[in-house]
């Protein structure tokens, strides 16, 4: 799976996340797209 455009369009982060949210949203795109990897403070944070 590459890029999941009908799961973009339904499920794009709104304006100023929080930390929790990013974390919420960038585990479900993991599940559902495969556009770009996870990094950084992100992956940092799903690791512990």
């Amino acid at each position: 799976m590459k890029f999941n455009k009908e799961w973009h369009l339904v499920n794009t982060m709104h304006k100023n996340p929080t930390f929790d949210e990013r974390i919420k949203w960038h585990l479900a795109h993991v599940k559902n797209c495969a556009c770009r990897p996870l990094h950084g403070k992100i992956l940092e944070e799903i690791k512990k």
